[in-house]
């Protein structure tokens, strides 16, 4: 009987240890269910004060077009101050706007004038790391122990150099965590599990640590109250140290959500995980299915040029790709997220190649891209410039830590091109003094030229966006069966449906024509074509059968 009692206690306190990490948070904003983001790198946006560099009143003087291409939502890459080193990724100032954009009262009207536009901004949100160049760092190398002291990874002896630790000539006897480059020491939010013999591996509940997750809700509450709608997290995964399970970076992120939802109920959370279901039981409402963690989206879109290179990719002319790698990790990461947050595979960011790379720069090829990411699941995002179909730039030299071991990210950070102008619109400098040098290309694209074009891959981008809120079968929430994605095979081909409407879409990259059949039941009046080109569809008994020339696509709304 005893004996019976005792595991009657042991269980019921393990289901109570499940239950405590299974946090229950407030629901997502019901705007994000709609929403379509684009993302700005701001540096390359737009130029008003001639200075080569974007800058904040750029953007702002860009909302109206934004919101003529249907975006509700922008994201900027980090604008504080900083030491440049990354491209703003390491901070010197979480509180103020960086000189070359603007001030603080320039990103407060951005926030005001894209209200009046019912539209959000989101700003990039650097937790895990700050600049060598840092204040807060600065104070940290005292041998005199501070309130800084703690608040980075310090080992206590110069001779100990664990992993990932950098040394050099310091008051203080120790080596710093980094948490991505050299210049970028590790904030101490703790470890989830100190090594006993390493007394400066602090617990999460050490008075260091907890100071640094305070300050970093300080400053969301300040940009917040400002104005802004909600963050971005670079490297979410990254605050505490030493633990594999997530279970201490899963209690961080709860706690500051649900701060941050009493505060700020509308405000959105974003995270840079790579993972959805791993960020959305952390407590953030949306993150991306990018190259990180997984090969699903390599295996869609990266080739032999670009930042990161594949011998073969599914959207390739050659049509040596499969999309299995791909679709059995989406599917998965959609059952796993469910109605608890949202999935994003963005057309691309500015860690990774475009669209537009290498083979793949033809428009024709450039609408399968962006047909099949407006057509699934999850919320939609445009990264600067894919709208109307910039290239990525290979060759560019490396600018602001642009380069990494694997690539160079400077071509996809090169300034938007808004007009044919000799400067694309972008800046009254002089070329020399551009961020990044612009596309040399004679017939670069740009928005103008596009605009004025009915027929432009922009305007067929805008329409896909109109389609999406036009019907729920084809939104954020509606659900996706795939007929036909088989290894190594074309067509993709995939059925839509949500409150009674039902869509097949075909999406064929391969440059070959392609036939395929796949079961298909319930009655049939008219696969009637909404958006199509030279695609087409034909039920016989419970069988479609697909045909599709080389670089096609359909969007066929299923007439019952």
């Amino acid at each position: 009987m005893k004996r019976c009692i005792l595991i009657l206690i042991l269980f019921s306190v393990i289901v109570s240890q499940a239950q405590q990490l299974q946090t229950k948070f407030q629901p997502a904003p019901a705007w994000l269910k709609t929403a379509a983001f684009y993302q700005i790198y701001p540096q390359s946006f737009k130029d008003t004060d001639g200075d080569g560099i974007g800058d904040i009143n750029g953007i702002i003087s860009k909302l109206d077009y934004l919101k003529w291409l249907g975006i509700d939502a922008i994201w900027l890459n980090p604008c504080f101050e900083s030491s440049f080193q990354d491209a703003g990724y390491d901070v010197t100032d979480f509180y103020r706007v960086a000189k070359r954009y603007g001030t603080n009262a320039d990103l407060e009207r951005l926030f005001k004038e894209a209200h009046k536009r019912k539209m959000r901004v989101c700003l990039d949100l650097v937790a895990g790391h700050t600049s060598i160049d840092h204040p807060w760092f600065k104070a940290s190398q005292s041998a005199v122990r501070n309130e800084f002291s703690d608040r980075y990874i310090w080992t206590n002896d110069s001779t100990v150099k664990p992993l990932k630790h950098i040394s050099g000539k310091f008051e203080r006897n120790g080596t710093y965590r980094k948490n991505f480059f050299d210049c970028q020491p590790a904030l101490n939010y703790g470890f989830a599990n100190p090594e006993p013999n390493q007394p400066w591996q602090l617990p999460v509940t050490a008075e260091g640590p907890q100071k640094t997750r305070k300050e970093l809700m300080k400053i969301m509450d300040f940009w917040m109250t400002m104005g802004c709608d909600g963050f971005r997290v670079d490297m979410a995964p990254s605050l505490i140290k030493n633990d594999p399970d997530r279970v201490e970076t899963n209690k961080l992120w709860a706690e500051i959500r649900n701060h941050f939802q009493q505060r700020f109920p509308e405000g959105i959370l974003i995270a840079e995980w790579g993972n959805p279901m791993r960020a959305i039981k952390a407590g953030f409402m949306m993150d991306f299915i990018i190259h990180l963690g997984n090969d699903g989206y390599s295996s869609l879109f990266f080739n032999k040029e670009g930042t990161y290179r594949h011998d073969t990719c599914y959207f390739n002319v050659e049509g040596n790709g499969t999309p299995t790698t791909f679709v059995n990790y989406y599917l998965e990461q959609l059952k796993r997220v469910g109605d608890s947050g949202y999935v994003c595979v963005p057309t691309a960011n500015h860690d990774f190649q475009r669209p537009n790379c290498g083979t793949r720069n033809t428009d024709e090829q450039l609408r399968t891209v962006t047909a099949f990411l407006m057509t699934i699941p999850g919320v939609p995002l445009f990264y600067y410039g894919d709208e109307i179909g910039m290239k990525f730039i290979p060759g560019l030299p490396s600018k602001e830590g642009s380069q990494l071991t694997k690539g160079n990210r400077a071509g996809s950070r090169t300034p938007m091109q808004w007009d044919s102008s000799p400067n694309a619109g972008f800046s009254t400098a002089s070329p020399d003094k551009f961020y990044l040098p612009i596309d040399s290309s004679a017939y670069r694209p740009n928005v103008e030229s596009e605009m004025a074009n009915p027929s432009s891959l922009l305007h067929f981008n805008r329409y896909l966006l109109q389609l999406r809120k036009q019907y729920p079968a084809l939104g954020t929430r509606g659900a996706i069966r795939f007929l036909y994605a088989e290894a190594n095979k074309y067509p993709l081909v995939y059925e839509r449906s949500a409150n009674g409407q039902r869509f097949v879409i075909v999406i064929n990259p391969s440059g070959k024509s392609v036939q395929a059949d796949c079961p298909f039941s319930g009655a049939v009046k008219e696969f009637k074509p909404v958006l199509v080109d030279r695609s087409s569809l034909l039920k016989v008994k419970d069988k479609l059968q697909i045909k599709a020339d080389g670089v096609s696509y359909g969007i066929f709304q299923v007439v019952e």
